[in-house]
């Protein structure tokens, strides 16, 4: 059985056919062009494959199975290179992996901004991404199912707390909906009437209890996504994220109601870790930038109400 390709073969053929010639890829590699050309006959002796064209060309020619070896080799040195930061990574306390738990009520660009900007500083920490509601965010931190937990809270939690910023709720309606149809303020013996669709707590952090419920009739629901939904087919009325519904509002599909005496409510957002241990590098630097991404963001949300505590606020 022949002898497999080295990776220094297989770097200094990248090198070659990157840099143009023997030559630039010897002072590229701060090696003689000899030992590049040496390196390069060995590596086709070994496969038995003429990787370049040199007779006839100025300068080394890459052949067709030549191009096809170049692409399995920087797959191969990539991985080199991949392994190479990643130990040096551990030397340095970074993590190899970050769990991390995100309540789906985040809005999804400051999400997706986020974790783009993770995976380019960070391509050697692997991700873990959970997306719930409520206190399972909270639950999955204290359990040591996620180093680092991003969302709203509910009641009292046992973990150490970084506030990165808000989500503006309004309550909402399909334009056919009869709350919809009513005189403005929609006065809460009317809303009362008609069932609110209200996501759950599916954790027991908040169990017997309920946060803005006004209506005698209420659907529970697992999640804010169902809900949306079911709102903009006109089954039910409720809370929603302004971002989520932002479209909807403009073109008509939900409509905002004016419920007296209550109005917007500016929730804040947290990022959360456990009180007995600091996030390692990757899991601080994600809570900064989401800290970032969501002042960028709320900057231009409409609809922004003064800077307060999450509560029902009298006119």
């Amino acid at each position: 059985m022949p002898p497999n390709p080295t990776l220094d073969q297989l770097q200094v053929l990248v090198a070659v056919a990157e840099a143009g010639s023997f030559s630039a890829a010897g002072r590229k590699l701060n090696r003689a062009q000899s030992v590049i050309s040496y390196t390069i006959a060995n590596l086709e002796a070994q496969l038995g494959l003429k990787l370049f064209e040199r007779e006839g060309t100025r300068e080394p020619r890459l052949t067709d199975v030549g191009r096809a070896t170049l692409e399995d080799a920087r797959r191969m040195v990539g991985v080199l290179q991949r392994m190479r930061s990643r130990v040096d990574g551990y030397h340095q306390g970074l993590e190899a992996e970050v769990a991390l738990s995100v309540d789906a009520a985040l809005p999804s660009p400051v999400l997706v901004r986020v974790l783009k900007a993770f995976e380019a500083r960070f391509p050697t920490v692997m991700l873990r991404l959970h997306i719930g509601t409520l206190g399972l965010i909270p639950d999955h931190v204290v359990s040591g199912q996620a180093d680092l937990g991003v969302g709203g809270l509910l009641g009292e939690v046992d973990v150490h707390l970084v506030r990165i910023g808000f989500m503006s709720i309004v309550l909402a309606a399909a334009p056919s909906h009869p709350l919809a149809l009513l005189p403005k303020p929609v006065a809460i013996e009317d809303a009362r009437e008609h069932i609110q669709l209200v996501v759950t707590d599916q954790s027991e952090r908040t169990k017997g209890r309920d946060f803005g419920v006004f209506a005698y009739r209420t659907w529970r629901l697992t999640d804010v996504r169902t809900k949306h939904t079911l709102m903009r087919e006109g089954l039910g009325w409720g809370g929603l994220p302004r971002w989520l519904i932002a479209d909807d509002l403009a073109s008509g599909r939900l409509v905002e109601l004016d419920l007296e005496p209550f109005r917007e409510v500016r929730s804040p957002l947290y990022a959360m870790h456990r009180a007995d241990r600091s996030p390692k590098p990757a899991a601080a630097w994600m809570i900064d930038q989401f800290k970032r991404q969501l002042g960028c963001f709320n900057e231009f949300e409409p609809g922004q109400v003064p800077d307060e505590e999450p509560e029902i606020v009298r006119r």
